[in-house]
């Protein structure tokens, strides 16, 4: 392995997070005698384009630094090239980085762990999930969460995840559940009326929600939570023990496992590690070992 890693820097995740994490994860790396070089861009289309540059030219390992869209950003990049990616979590949410077992919000602890997976060669593989040619870590979201995300990004006032818990409220007093197709493994579909309907390849979304506590990263399967009908005075509050992953055992909760999973809805928008990637039907398919990870 050469000893020239690339950081691929957000540096407006988590409020400017991303730009001062980069550089004592930078340190870190470079007391450990490896050379790094910073990729950012003028957009994520660009550094997209330099962060695929940096590992045609061979670099080590490409080390996202920044919060989940930053590491989904990366892996359009690294999946396919064997390349090892790393993760140093600065933004808001940082579930993918907690489904890694990475430190939150302590780059240079980050910076020390990879390095040191690096020099020892501990690099491990993971399962991605898949929707068409994107590829994501933790959480394809769709239904309630998804309609407050799309309204959250909406507003301008207030800032940071605030915003999110406003528009939450907001989207809570006019949803109603909505009619889902649901297809698992191409077989039969079934057809629900559900409040949300969550794919994990990882466990968390949204800062730390277990949203599907018993997904593995390594088991080749997603783990499908089915939020059924519910009311709001059910739904908010069987709300807070999504936190601790306890809420799967609610009886309008149902948990199913697959490694293909179709959803179809009217008037939704599914987003995978917070990002949009467009509206229902989508089909989202689970990739054994996808991605080489360097980490604990």
């Amino acid at each position: 392995m050469t000893s020239e890693i690339t950081l691929f820097v957000n540096p407006t995740a988590g409020r400017g997070r991303g730009a001062r994490a980069a550089q004592p994860a930078a340190s870190a790396l470079r007391d450990a005698g490896f050379a790094v070089r910073t990729v950012l861009g003028d957009d994520p289309q660009d550094a997209l384009a330099r962060a695929r540059a940096a590992i045609e030219e061979g670099t080590g390992a490409l080390i996202a630094v920044g919060g989940d869209g930053m590491a989904n950003l990366a892996l359009q990049a690294v999946v396919g090239t064997g390349t090892p990616f790393g993760l140093v979590a600065a933004g808001t949410g940082n579930d993918f980085a907690r489904a890694l077992g990475m430190p939150l919000r302590d780059p240079a602890a980050a910076g020390r762990m990879i390095a040191d997976a690096l020099r020892c060669g501990r690099v491990r593989d993971v399962d991605l999930g898949r929707i068409g040619e994107h590829w994501f870590g933790a959480v394809l979201a769709s239904g309630f969460d998804s309609r407050v995300n799309d309204r959250g990004n909406r507003m301008r006032l207030p800032l940071g995840r605030l915003k999110y818990d406003v528009a939450m409220v907001a989207e809570l007093a006019a949803f109603r559940p909505l009619p889902y197709r649901i297809t698992l493994d191409g077989g039969e579909v079934r057809e629900v009326e559900a409040t949300l309907v969550a794919v994990g390849n990882g466990p968390s979304y949204g800062g730390g929600m277990r949203i599907c506590p018993g997904a593995d990263l390594t088991d080749g399967l997603f783990d499908v939570t089915v939020v059924g009908e519910c009311s709001r005075a059910t739904l908010l509050r069987v709300f807070p023990r999504v936190y601790r992953g306890t809420h799967v055992g609610h009886p309008a909760i149902t948990v199913l496992r697959a490694a293909s999973v179709g959803l179809a809805a009217e008037d939704v928008t599914g987003y995978a590690d917070g990002e949009p990637v467009g509206p229902l039907p989508l089909t989202a398919r689970c990739v054994p070992g996808a991605l080489r990870v360097v980490g604990p």
